[in-house]
C-alpha cells in the first residue's frame, strides 16, 4: 500500500495544473453545499425564533370556550413534574377589555402573568424600551409600543381599563414593550396576574390558560399528545405550536427538501467531475503503469494507486472547500445587511455540518476513482507497451 500511494503522489505531482483544477473542483462543490447548507439552516432557526423562540409551545385551557382552568397550581406542579421534557411554564390570564385615555377608548387584550416565570418564555426584560420596567405592584402596567404611540401615552401616567360590564380598574404604565410584532404592539396590554384575575373576574386559583415551552420545539407534538392521552383532565384541551403553524413547518420542509436536493446534485457533479478526469489519466498514465505491471506490481497495487489519488484530492479538495465554505459565510454575514447593520440571514456555523460536508468530499472523491481503478486493473502490460 505504501508503494500504491507513493505512486500516486508521484502522478499528482507530474500533473499539477490537473491536480490544482480537480481539487478546485472539488472545493467549489463542497464551498456551495457549506453555503446553501448553513445559509439555509441559519434561516430555518431564524424563523424559529422569530415565531416560537418567545412564545408557549404547548398551551393548555378549558374544554369549553369562554372557562377558565380551576386550581391551575395543582395541575402546572403535575405537568411540571411528569414531563421532564417542559423547560418553562407559565399561567396566563386573557381577556378582552378597554382602554381609556385622553378622553379616548380603545379595545385592548389584556394579559396578565406570573411575570418571573412568564419572562423566560416571552424575554420580557429584552423587549423593553429604553426606561421601561417590568410591573412589580398590582396596578402596574406594561404597553405596546405602538398602541402607546397611538394614545400618547408616557411612562408614569394612569389610565383606565374597563371591563364590558361597565366596571373601571385605574392602572399605571412603567414601561412599553417591543415584541416585533405589529398586532401585538397594537393591541396588548401586559400586567400581573392577579390584576387581568380581578379584571377578568376570576379567582385566585383560575387562569385562561398554562403555558408551556419544551426542550425541543419539534417534539411539542408528540408531548401534547401524551399529555392528552395521559388524560390530566376532562375539563381541559391541550394544544401545540406545530398544529397552529401549519404553513410555516410546509415551508421550513420545503426549504429542507430544496437545500437537500441542491447537496445531492453538487456531490453528483463533482464525483462525476473527477471520474471522468481519473478515467482520463489512467490513458495518459497508462505506458507508466504497463511499465510498472512489466516491474511486478499486481492488479491491486495498480488499482490502489487511482484509489489513493482520490482519496489525496478530497482531502486537499475537502479542506479548501471548507475553507471556501466559511470564507463565504462571513462575506454573506458582512456585505448582505439590513438597514440597522444586522445580518439579513443570521449565519449558523453548524461544526458537525461542516465536519460532515469534509467527509462527504473524501468519500466521493475516493468513490469516483473505483471507475478509473478498475480500468487500470485490465490494462495489459504487453499491449500498452506493445502499443507505445
Amino acid at each position: 500500500m505504501r508503494l500504491a500511494f507513493r505512486i500516486a503522489l508521484r502522478f499528482l505531482s507530474s500533473s499539477k495544473g490537473q491536480t490544482v483544477l480537480i481539487a478546485l473542483g472539488i472545493a467549489i462543490g463542497i464551498s456551495v453545499q457549506i453555503f446553501i447548507g448553513s445559509l439555509i439552516e441559519g434561516l430555518q432557526i431564524s424563523l424559529l425564533d422569530a415565531t416560537i423562540g418567545s412564545s408557549p409551545h404547548i398551551t393548555v385551557s378549558a374544554s369549553e370556550k369562554n372557562n377558565p382552568v380551576n386550581d391551575y397550581l395543582a395541575l402546572e406542579d403535575k405537568i411540571d413534574q411528569q414531563y421532564s421534557q417542559i423547560m418553562y411554564a407559565t399561567p396566563s390570564v386573557s381577556g378582552g377589555a378597554f382602554m381609556k385615555t385622553n378622553d379616548k377608548t380603545e379595545q385592548i387584550l389584556l394579559r396578565g402573568f406570573d411575570l418571573n416565570q412568564a419572562n423566560s418564555i416571552y424575554k420580557f426584560s429584552d423587549k423593553l424600551i429604553s426606561g421601561s420596567k417590568l410591573p412589580v405592584s398590582d396596578n402596574e402596567v406594561l404597553m405596546g409600543v405602538s398602541l402607546a404611540e397611538a394614545f400618547d401615552v408616557t411612562i408614569g401616567e394612569t389610565i383606565e381599563i374597563l371591563t364590558a360590564t361597565g366596571e373601571v380598574y385605574p392602572a399605571k404604565v412603567v414601561g412599553y414593550f417591543d415584541l416585533k410584532v405589529a398586532s401585538i404592539n397594537e393591541s396588548w396590554i401586559i400586567s400581573p396576574l392577579s390584576f387581568s384575575q380581578n379584571v377578568m373576574g376570576l379567582s385566585k386559583d383560575q387562569v385562561t390558560a398554562l403555558e408551556f415551552q419544551v426542550e425541543k420545539p419539534f417534539d411539542a407534538d408528540v408531548i401534547s399528545d401524551q399529555m392528552t392521552s395521559d388524560n390530566l383532565s376532562d375539563q381541559i384541551k391541550i394544544e401545540n405550536w406545530k398544529v397552529q403553524n401549519e404553513q410555516l413547518l410546509s415551508g421550513l420542509s420545503g426549504q429542507s427538501t430544496s437545500s437537500l436536493m441542491i447537496q445531492v446534485f453538487v456531490v453528483i457533479s463533482v464525483v462525476l467531475g473527477i471520474a471522468s478526469v481519473l478515467a482520463i489519466s489512467v490513458l495518459q498514465k497508462s505506458r507508466q503503469i504497463g511499465i510498472l505491471k512489466a516491474m511486478g506490481i499486481n492488479d491491486k497495487t495498480s488499482s490502489l494507486v487511482f484509489l489513493f489519488q482520490g482519496f489525496i484530492l478530497g482531502i486537499i479538495g475537502g479542506l479548501l472547500g471548507i475553507a471556501f465554505g466559511v470564507g463565504l459565510l462571513i462575506m454573506f454575514s458582512k456585505f448582505a445587511l439590513n438597514a440597522d447593520g444586522t445580518p439579513v440571514v443570521p449565519i449558523f456555523i453548524n461544526i458537525k455540518f461542516i465536519g460532515l460536508s469534509g467527509f462527504i468530499a473524501v468519500a466521493a472523491s475516493t468513490l469516483a476513482s473505483i471507475i478509473p481503478a478498475l480500468k487500470s486493473r485490465k490494462l495489459s502490460p504487453i499491449e500498452v507497451i506493445k502499443n507505445g
